[in-house]
């Protein structure tokens, strides 16, 4: 079930991913060799807890049998799509870093992400980063009244694979709200005009997850962490949005 916000529910979205965006922003600030993807963990919770919110990742579950997930971030390096669990790795010159976050606040989630490069990396990494962002906002541009998920999902897919890159299939986007992951699923790949109509005042996070390689994923022994097949790096770029009268607003603008 597709939920439609109400103008105060979406106030409070707008909260929960001021703050999640603002943890974007503190990484930024803190991200360079030599620190580990624990130590921006701990930044991280420190400052959504003096936000007055909750970290929404620490001790969550994808099912039942599965152990709560053991951070505030994903901290996913290099061939790392999604889920990555923040440790002690030491981040390196011409690493890159997909940082995922979620925040809850007033009953309300907020989710967002971003990739970082490490100090100076490869050009072919650079190009990643850009036409990963890049395919997050064409994919951003097509969340109006009228269209369809899949207007979303084409826009994402014709983008990256035109750069000779490939979109992950087995992990999307998503509507958010009182839950962080609600109808209706927001593929990355698909045709125009099929899926769910969109509305005025849904809520969704878009996140293209973009590889160098194929797009085929694995999922690591530790049941969590999702890296690419064949060893190549990934991006991934995320936004909550709501859709408007006239179009998107990103709630979870990171301002960098």
């Amino acid at each position: 079930m597709i939920i439609i916000k109400s103008k105060r529910e979406i106030d409070l979205m707008r909260e929960s991913n001021r703050i999640a965006g603002g943890v974007i922003r503190v990484i930024a600030e803190n991200i360079k060799p030599g620190i580990t993807t624990l130590e921006l963990d701990k930044i991280a919770e420190r400052y959504i807890i003096s936000e007055g919110a909750t970290p929404a990742f620490k001790g969550y579950k994808l099912h039942d049998s599965q152990k709560g997930f053991p951070g505030s971030i994903c901290a996913s390096v290099n061939d790392e799509v999604v889920h990555g669990i923040p440790g002690s790795y030491v981040l390196k010159e011409g690493d890159i870093l997909s940082v995922d976050v979620g925040t809850l606040k007033n009953g309300f989630y907020g989710d967002t992400a971003y990739t970082f490069p490490v100090g100076e990396i490869s050009d072919k990494a650079k190009e990643l980063l850009k036409v990963t962002k890049d395919a997050l906002y064409i994919g951003i541009d097509q969340a109006r009244p009228k269209n369809r998920i899949g207007d979303i999902s084409f826009a994402i897919q014709s983008y990256v694979e035109k750069h000779g890159f490939s979109v992950v299939r087995e992990y999307v986007g998503h509507g958010i709200g009182r839950s962080l992951h609600e109808d209706p699923q927001v593929p990355n790949y698909g045709r125009r005009g099929v899926g769910p109509l969109l509305r005025q005042n849904m809520t969704i996070a878009i996140e293209p997850m973009v590889n160098i390689g194929t797009y085929e994923v694995k999922v690591k022994p530790n049941g969590w962490t999702v890296a690419t097949k064949d060893g190549s790096l990934s991006a991934h770029f995320e936004h909550t949005i709501v859709i408007g009268p006239d179009g998107p607003e990103i709630l979870s603008d990171w301002g960098i």
